[in-house]
């Protein structure tokens, strides 16, 4: 005998419409979660952090020393850091060599920031530039997503 009344279980239809949904629900956490954009979002606010720490240490300094700037700060952009050469390299437009402020800021920071994506003492990856009114900005060279990150005071 044939039965034909309700059937219990998944049919071939509601398993492969489920299938989809979960497969819809996946793709959508995936994209919303986008964990390399996260990655690089958090590097940016990193930056955003080192370039303020960076600009208040220099503000520090001039405060104590009567409205001078660190020596080496002047209206050409210089790539912070240690190195001899290259410092323009990855700080498009500052200068070849890098302008070590480390014993310059002691006082101020214990350490020079360095980018989170592969900044080192030599080559920190910021910028350095004062104008004609001694107004100085910091820059983030090495930024993602084609973010600008500085400040200027």
């Amino acid at each position: 005998m044939l039965h034909t009344g309700n059937q219990k279980g998944f049919t071939q239809n509601r398993l492969l419409i489920s299938v989809i949904i979960i497969a819809i629900l996946i793709i959508g956490a995936i994209a919303v979660l986008n964990p390399v954009g996260l990655v690089s979002k958090t590097r940016n606010s990193q930056r955003t952090k080192d370039v303020t720490i960076l600009l208040t240490a220099i503000h520090k300094y001039k405060t104590d020393n009567k409205g001078m700037l660190p020596l080496g700060i002047t209206s050409s952009e210089k790539q912070l850091g240690t190195c001899a050469a290259g410092g323009g390299t990855v700080c498009k437009g500052a200068a070849d060599t890098c302008l070590d402020l480390s014993v310059t800021l002691a006082k101020y920071l214990t350490s020079i920031p360095t980018d989170p994506n592969g900044g080192i003492a030599a080559t920190t990856k910021y910028s350095v530039v004062s104008d004609a009114n001694n107004v100085i900005t910091i820059k983030a060279c090495a930024t993602e997503n084609s973010e600008t990150i500085q400040v200027s005071k």
